[in-house]
């Protein structure tokens, strides 16, 4: 069974397309966790409309603080064994779950797979976002520079035991499931593109602009709760 935990805030705009893209590759048993930071709104009315016509949509409402908690809050509400992190605004291409599935097979225990880059009307500015970013496996060079792209990313249940819970001051929810995935299990990255990836100057990732020195703090962090989780089980 595959769940999949879509963390929504505002989403109204693209949060449709979404989930229209995703649909026809889920079979009758998968599911779509929505967690919704702003329930009341026109994307909470989108989607329960949606639901009256596929019983697949959940609609749960989120914590209300913010990305991280709202996918935590997303992935808790999850029953599949594999989970596949989800943004509201891109679109998956027709081949998404097969070839990740695939992965799966191969004995992966995180899937991470390439996107192509595009605007809000989904024209590709980038057609390699592992090329823009440099990505790549590797703790180190993943707490340097971050490949863990969370809408590009899909897990087995199994490595929640390993994941959770997901400190409370981690910049990204992604990153700190990436890592330790990389430590715990086996990662496998799929080189070709399986999302558009919109990038519209709303995103919650990609645009932020961030100190140095607020960087190397949260480098300092995870790094600090790395090891207590590896050493202590904490």
């Amino acid at each position: 069974m595959i769940s999949v935990a879509l963390a929504a805030y505002k989403g109204e705009k693209y949060i449709y397309e979404q989930i229209k893209s995703i649909l026809p590759q889920l079979a009758e048993k998968d599911e779509i966790i929505v967690s919704d930071d702003r329930p009341g709104g026109i994307t909470e009315k989108i989607v329960r409309k949606m639901m009256e016509k596929d019983s697949r949509i959940v609609y749960i409402e989120g914590p209300g603080k913010g990305v991280v908690a709202n996918f935590i809050n997303a992935i808790r509400y999850c029953h599949g064994d594999k989970i596949f992190l989800c943004d509201q605004d891109d679109v998956w291409l027709p081949d998404k779950v097969r070839q990740v599935m695939a992965a799966f097979r191969d004995g992966a225990d995180l899937v991470l797979h390439n996107a192509y880059v595009t605007d809000r009307k989904l024209k590709i500015t980038n057609p390699s976002f592992f090329e823009l970013r440099g990505s790549k496996k590797g703790v180190l060079h993943n707490i340097a520079k971050n490949s863990y792209m969370g809408c590009c990313m899909a897990f087995d249940r199994k490595m929640l035991k390993k994941i959770m819970p997901i400190p409370r001051n981690v910049p990204m929810h992604d990153q700190w499931i990436g890592l330790v995935c990389e430590i715990y299990g086996k990662v496998i990255f799929i080189d070709q593109p399986l999302i558009y990836h919109r990038m519209h100057g709303n995103n919650v990732t990609g645009t932020s602009e961030t100190s140095f020195s607020q960087k190397m703090e949260w480098r300092r962090y995870i790094i600090s709760k790395l090891y207590r989780r590896v050493i202590f089980k904490k």
